[in-house]
């Protein structure tokens, strides 16, 4: 069963998410919940990326050289 949280935003803020949820034809707290979703999910693959190369980059980095932890220029 959905949760329901309540927050508080100024004026400003709500004006903004209703302009952008009327964009997508919903309403601003279909919008609002969508937004933080997202955002969660966005967290959760950054912590699960963040794992993963910390748990491989040393193996990655030693089979395909270099360093772990670190990018290449294109």
């Amino acid at each position: 069963m959905p949760k329901e949280i309540r927050i508080e935003v100024t004026d400003e803020v709500y004006d903004q998410l209703q302009r952008l949820a009327a964009v997508d034809h919903v309403e601003a707290d279909q919008y609002a919940a969508q937004l933080l979703t997202a955002d969660l999910q966005h967290a959760r693959f950054r912590e699960s990326a963040a794992a993963f190369a910390e748990q491989f980059g040393p193996a990655f980095a030693e089979r395909f050289g270099g360093a772990a932890g670190t990018t290449r220029a294109a």
